[in-house]
């Protein structure tokens, strides 16, 4: 078996509501870029990657150049063995983690069809069926803060994400908290998320305003160093994110203590191949994982859930249903959210066939 062909499209993702998060970040209308790859046994892979802009270093339109780039390596190539190929991908261009994830997620997508088997059963086998989802909350007021809350509460969510800092009040972040904690009540997952857009101080005068609360911190600082002290500061568990990219991060988190829990985002490992050694090593060292990606609709949503299935229970925090968030759904027959929960369906491969219709024609064609 060969790979004939790599398509590429660019897709606006707009948001159900739109994300307001610190450092002026926003989620509204994104460009997510869905990847296609062809094989001369008829079997084509999807995959696809979404980053919210200002948030990693990627963005949308370095996706298909990169891809270009690692086109003669690809093309013509057996598709079997996702680690392997991307492991030849890696010595041919260094870096460039966005679109080789994308190409990854297709591979593996390719593998599990040939194999006839769900993607799960390829990553270490079904732990389960559905996983629990959290809600993201967009930073706006606490009142309205609280209906989302409330809103996300009764279709059965009890993990609750608050976004905090987009106005740059640190009472205000405290109030958000506060009400939010109020509203769920006792026992759901309530915590408070920066993303990497405060300042120490600021971020131990919230976290120690709600210190008597059951609240947990995510990524308020830069670095790993300045979330361990806010950490170590305020005695509260900490969630790190945009600082967990390699295993070398987590191990530095680790041996920082500020690893209580961690995003696990599959693009910003540079794939599932890569995303697997990372989660391994997290069951290795007690970690709890938020088990997602940057962002997008269904091809990365139905791989995050692949991995969160085939992970140990004790080990998963959460997933997020990340089409669940925006429109147009790419493929409406992919699992959707269920009483605070959801899972990846019974079909070979990823599961999900993207519409294409809704598509349009690719803007790129390498063949």
């Amino acid at each position: 078996m060969k790979i004939t062909g790599i398509s590429i499209w660019h897709v606006d993702l707009t948001s159900h509501k739109t994300y307001y998060m610190s450092d002026g970040k926003t989620c509204d209308t994104v460009e997510s870029v869905v990847v296609r790859l062809d094989t001369d046994a008829g079997v084509a892979g999807w995959g696809e990657h979404c980053v919210i802009p200002h948030y990693l270093p990627s963005f949308s339109r370095g996706i298909a150049p990169a891809i270009t780039e690692m086109a003669p390596e690809i093309l013509g190539h057996n598709p079997m063995g996702a680690p392997a190929f991307m492991h030849r991908l890696d010595k041919w261009l260094i870096g460039h983690d966005a679109a080789k994830s994308a190409v990854d997620m297709a591979l593996w997508d390719i593998n599990a069809k040939v194999a006839g088997q769900p993607l799960y059963n390829l990553l270490g086998g079904k732990f389960a069926d559905a996983i629990p989802t959290y809600h993201s909350i967009t930073c706006i007021e606490p009142e309205e803060m609280v209906e989302i809350a409330q809103e996300a509460y009764a279709s059965g969510i009890r993990q609750f994400q608050c976004k905090l800092g987009a106005d740059s009040q640190w009472e205000k972040d405290v109030a958000r908290l506060r009400k939010v904690r109020e509203a769920v009540g006792h026992g759901p997952l309530v915590y408070g998320d920066w993303n990497c857009g405060s300042n120490k101080l600021d971020a131990i005068r919230v976290g120690r305003a709600v210190a008597d609360l059951d609240i947990m911190l995510e990524q308020p600082c830069a670095t790993l160093e300045e979330c361990a002290s806010v950490k170590n500061a305020t005695s509260l568990p900490m969630k790190i994110d945009e600082n967990a990219k390699t295993p070398g991060d987590l191990m530095r988190a680790n041996e920082l203590d500020c690893l209580d829990a961690v995003a696990l985002k599959i693009s910003k490992f540079g794939g599932l191949s890569a995303a697997v050694r990372a989660r391994d090593l997290c069951c290795y060292l007690g970690v709890r994982m938020c088990v997602e990606d940057t962002w997008g609709s269904d091809i990365v949503t139905a791989a995050s859930l692949h991995l969160a299935a085939s992970t140990p229970p004790e080990r998963i925090m959460n997933v997020c249903d990340l089409s669940g968030y925006v429109g147009p759904r790419l493929d409406p027959n992919s699992p959707t959210r269920k009483d605070g929960c959801i899972g990846p369906n019974e079909k070979p491969g990823l599961g999900v066939e993207p519409d294409l219709d809704t598509l349009g024609a690719p803007d790129v064609v390498l063949d």
